[in-house]
């Protein structure tokens, strides 16, 4: 089993943030979501979401909580469904998804805040990202990922009520 190693500033991010896990929920609040909303304005949804929008490595981390209830059986085909978008998720018939990683919660640290899975998807530019999230970000179905949209109306059953920590990056330092 390979274990998942999050940069030091992004696990202080995240951690700092979990306390206003309930005050983050709207995506209308966000002003990172305001700011892409306002970008997608200007440039226009077909450039927001090309392969070449800015280009640059980019990681989609999602941390979740599972509802009570939810057995190990479903979160190990919630974490499959997921895996499968890497080969699912296609443009012009080819993969655009660099790597997906998950795992579940294993630290000891004690900051977990009841977080129990973690999805890492890398991508190649933000316009990959872009398409690939779809709503709230991109509201137009001909400029976001169907399989990713489907898998989000199979995961918000199992989804506990504000379980779910999203949180993107460029990756601009890479340790050696």
């Amino acid at each position: 089993m390979t274990t998942l190693r999050l940069p030091k500033t992004l696990m202080c991010a995240l951690i700092l943030a979990l306390p206003a896990l309930p005050a983050l929920a709207s995506a209308a609040a966000d002003p990172v979501a305001q700011h892409l909303a306002q970008e997608e304005q200007r440039v226009g949804v077909d450039t927001f979401t090309a392969h070449d929008y800015k280009k640059g490595t980019l990681q989609h981390v999602v941390l979740i909580r599972f509802r009570d209830g939810v057995s190990a059986a479903q979160r190990q085909q919630i974490a499959q469904q997921y895996m499968a978008l890497q080969k699912q998720s296609l443009r012009n018939g080819k993969p655009y998804i660099v790597s997906i990683q998950a795992g579940p919660q294993f630290s000891g640290e004690g900051f977990s805040h009841g977080l129990q899975q973690a999805f890492i998807t890398t991508f190649s530019s933000e316009g990959d990202r872009n398409y690939f999230i779809g709503t709230p970000v991109v509201t137009d179905p001909h400029h976001y990922e169907p399989a990713h949209a489907a898998f989000k109306e199979v995961f918000k059953p199992v989804l506990a009520d504000g379980g779910l920590l999203s949180f993107d990056f460029p990756v601009i330092q890479t340790a050696p």
